[in-house]
């Protein structure tokens, strides 16, 4: 089995490197942080897939906990299967072993208890914002009165009240990603999982993005996995970073984050947020190949010089 670091994890845990020192505040906010209970258990997910050369393990034995009103960020190369393993814990795909709990209770498929946001906005052209919000309301069986009137306070929530009649056709990226988002939370999830959320937005958009969910997530009883590809975005939001390695997907550490909350702009210029973004860079390409493989590339028209 693969040898796991995880840094964190609980009281009495080894403390972070020197560059990455916790004030006494940061301990504080972890200690209690602990004390809350459990609200996300993953034991032992094991995710193989039918390749053509024979089973291809994408998950292997992944194992830790969330616990209530965290928001955990999970990282890795590409292939390491973090998005994968956000299906799981949504219930859109199975694992081949071990198992998710939400607050005890095994996950057998999607329910009410998970909301999920992609990286597309998914939402429904034909509904308007406060339609798209209401939607999920309205499948769980409530009348159209019920639904928008529990609906219209998370399009408010999100800054949308303005919009609530509007269609995504008229609204902007991070607008249609709100709309997304307020439709999770408007079924009052236990979990609420993020696959690359932000990846397709613009870096101004993006950055306004993630100063909204940490507002949103402040005032809402709901543990956040977000999933990014981002190191910056997961300093920036996490309490905790999940930092997974490719083939097969494993867990290599569990990095508590040292930089303060509330975190402004101003703090990725912080040398704690740079040291501890220089931790995670290491660890995700620790065994990245020293050169580059040479492309076998023959010049296909003249270029005039030999200035390269």
């Amino acid at each position: 089995m693969t040898a796991v670091t995880l840094v964190g994890q609980g009281p009495g845990s080894p403390g972070a490197a020197d560059d990455r020192e916790q004030s006494p505040a940061v301990r504080e906010r972890f200690a209690r942080l602990y004390q809350r209970p459990v609200a996300l258990e993953v034991d032992g997910l094991t995710r193989t897939f039918e390749g053509e050369q024979g089973p291809v393990t994408a998950l292997d034995r992944i194992s830790f906990r969330a616990h209530r009103r965290e928001l955990l960020c999970i990282i890795g190369p590409s292939g390491c299967g973090k998005s994968t393993l956000g299906r799981i814990i949504a219930g859109l795909d199975d694992p081949s072993g071990g198992s998710v709990k939400v607050d005890g209770h095994e996950v057998h498929g999607p329910g009410r208890d998970r909301g999920m946001v992609f990286q597309g906005y998914t939402l429904f052209p034909w509904r308007t914002v406060l339609g798209n919000v209401m939607f999920g309301l309205q499948v769980s069986g409530e009348s159209r009165t019920q639904a928008e009137a529990e609906a219209m306070p998370w399009v408010e929530m999100v800054g949308l009240g303005p919009f609530a009649s509007a269609y995504p056709y008229q609204l902007s990226g991070g607008m249609k990603q709100r709309v997304a988002i307020a439709r999770a939370l408007a079924n009052r999830p236990r979990i609420l999982i993020m696959d690359e959320p932000f990846a397709a937005l613009d870096a101004q958009t993006r950055a306004q993005m993630q100063s909204y969910l940490v507002q949103i997530w402040r005032q809402v009883d709901v543990t956040i996995v977000f999933v990014t590809h981002d190191l910056d975005e997961a300093v920036f939001l996490a309490d905790r970073v999940v930092v997974m390695g490719a083939h097969p997907g494993r867990i290599l550490e569990i990095v508590e984050v040292p930089v303060p909350r509330p975190r402004e702009e101003a703090c990725y210029e912080s040398a704690l947020f740079g040291a501890t973004r220089k931790h995670l860079e290491m660890l995700i390409h620790h065994d990245r190949p020293k050169a580059v493989d040479k492309l076998p590339i023959v010049r296909m028209t003249p270029v005039g010089d030999e200035v390269e």
